[in-house]
């Protein structure tokens, strides 16, 4: 763990910072102190330090059998906190409701968080039949959603090898081998945008897209909606429909791009 560089003077609360991104990437399954260790290059008794005083201050916690690690209640509410008034939320919901608008359909804007994908927020078109695949605040693993496939799609192959290497129980029982995953993440940059269909409630399929929101936050914009109202040429035109949205927000943030015709079906 580099921690050279930024603020002087402010060594360990990077560190006691590091560690909790840690903790949220290892949330299910909680991460043992040797694998904290091996995975910071901290020293043992540095990381039991600060993984006692994060403890101490409910900010992680240990299971009943205290080998594992999971961050706390205090933690968890700083999250719901910040849920409640993110920027980048803020800043892309003008675009989101202009999207559903559009479409007709479910929008959801997601981020990164470790293997996972964490769904930010959530606007819903006014066609009758709604798709819920995630809720605001919901987790799951990168690429079996729309906008987590996109992201997934952004990151190098050995990247997304070790992910699904430290995940693939999960993986297959969303009926994704190591072959097929990497498959869809290849048609994915090929294509420039994600398209599955039936990957986490039969009978519905998605489009997503991913962006830079920020200089150290990779995000993705999908749509979601019933199988059938996505074809495959509707589904090219709600991905065009998203990046030419996307390319006019990030010109002017947080101003959207010039109007444009409804696409066909929605």
């Amino acid at each position: 763990m580099d921690t050279s560089a930024g603020t002087s003077g402010a060594q360990s609360l990077r560190r006691a910072l590091q560690l909790l991104r840690l903790l949220a990437e290892h949330q299910e399954q909680g991460i043992r102190l040797t694998d904290t260790v091996a995975a910071t290059g901290l020293e043992r008794s540095t990381v039991h330090r600060l993984l006692s005083c994060l403890v101490e201050e409910r900010f992680a916690e240990r299971d009943g059998a205290g080998k594992a690690y999971r961050l706390g209640v205090d933690a968890m509410q700083l999250g719901f906190a910040s849920m409640r008034r993110a920027p980048l939320v803020d800043m892309l919901r003008p675009l989101m409701q202009r999207l559903a608008r559009l479409s007709g359909d479910t929008v959801f804007l997601v981020i990164r968080q470790g293997d996972y994908c964490l769904c930010l927020h959530r606007e819903e078109g006014h066609f009758p039949v709604k798709v819920f695949t995630t809720d605001v605040g919901g987790r799951r693993l990168l690429g079996l959603g729309a906008g987590g496939l996109a992201l997934l799609a952004a990151l190098e192959d050995a990247e997304a090898e070790r992910i699904f290497e430290r995940h693939a129980p999960e993986y297959a029982q969303a009926g994704f081998t190591r072959e097929s995953l990497l498959q869809a993440v290849r048609r994915t940059r090929s294509t420039g945008w994600a398209d599955i269909v039936d990957t986490l409630t039969t009978g519905v399929s998605g489009v997503g897209i991913t962006f830079a929101a920020s200089a150290s936050t990779q995000a993705a914009i999908s749509f979601g909606a019933i199988t059938p109202r996505l074809p495959p040429q509707r589904k090219a035109e709600m991905a065009q429909l998203l990046q030419a949205q996307l390319a006019g927000w990030d010109t002017a943030r947080p101003a959207l791009a010039p109007s444009g015709q409804t696409p066909s079906g929605a």
